[in-house]
């Protein structure tokens, strides 16, 4: 990396004012957020105005020109496009949103023949280290436990066309899926990023294991990931605090994003 890392921004709705707000105020000290591109470029305009004059609105197409790295802090459904754009202008991407991942199967090739990378946050995933630690030897087993409130889950297409109603609060907590982490994304692309980042660090897609429940009982989204390999058995639980800003989005996204980038940075680093 150069001695100061130029940093853009591809989406600009909550997290990404959140990162922009945290860089411009000197969070990362070798790290300068010069460009943000977003769908609505003036109203991005007008946010990134609020928070700084230096940083540049720019289309899409433009914006790894002007950076080193550029963060995905969009949707699932925006994440194909952002990937194609960043690293096939052989730049790296700092992804979140990779529940629209598998709706991009060319990535690998395109990262390969120009030289991009993807770097995916941890996001709300718990233990992603040490996953990939015990994926060095032979792991058995992987399962994802996640319980979402009902506000998360009432209007989702999936929960609908299944026949759930969530605009009441239930009794109790329901059980509204069980299938592969491959499946979840597909089904629920805007919540499960988690299941795409614990299936990238494991055994993949088909062998990943995901439950979902409507659980009126809890504050924020809980994951627990449970696995069985040679090295270890592995019992790991995130109990996540929504967003100020958006109660459906985890408070804990953007600086999982500000941990990736100093890690780029920072002479040590911890961590796998």
């Amino acid at each position: 990396m150069p001695e100061t890392m130029r940093i853009g921004l591809a989406g600009f709705g909550n997290v990404g004012q959140d990162l922009a707000r945290r860089l411009t105020a000197g969070a990362i000290p070798e790290a300068t957020l010069v460009a943000v591109s977003a769908t609505d470029l003036q109203k991005a305009a007008g946010n990134a105005a609020a928070i700084s004059a230096a940083i540049r609105v720019v289309p899409l197409a433009e914006l790894a020109g002007h950076c080193d790295v550029v963060v995905e802090c969009a949707t699932a459904d925006a994440f194909p496009e952002i990937a194609r754009a960043v690293v096939g202008a052989g730049k790296l991407l700092v992804a979140v949103s990779v529940g629209g991942l598998p709706n991009c199967p060319e990535l690998l090739e395109l990262a390969r023949t120009h030289g991009g990378k993807v770097k995916v946050a941890s996001g709300a995933l718990p233990g992603l280290d040490i996953i990939r630690s015990v994926k060095e030897g032979t792991i058995q087993s992987v399962q994802l436990t996640t319980r979402l409130r009902p506000n998360s889950l009432a209007h989702e297409p999936y929960i609908i066309n299944k026949g759930f109603d969530f605009s009441t609060p239930p009794a109790k907590a329901v059980q509204v899926f069980d299938g592969t982490a491959g499946e979840a994304a597909a089904s629920f692309p805007r919540h499960f990023n988690v299941a795409v980042t614990l299936s990238l660090g494991g055994i993949g897609f088909d062998r990943t294991r995901v439950t979902v429940y409507c659980d009126p009982d809890i504050a924020g989204a809980i994951h627990q990931v449970d696995v069985e390999a040679d090295d270890a058995s592995l019992t790991l639980i995130s109990r996540n605090r929504p967003s100020p800003t958006n109660p459906r989005t985890s408070r804990i996204v953007a600086p999982s994003i500000l941990a990736a980038l100093r890690g780029l940075v920072d002479p040590i680093t911890v961590g796998s």
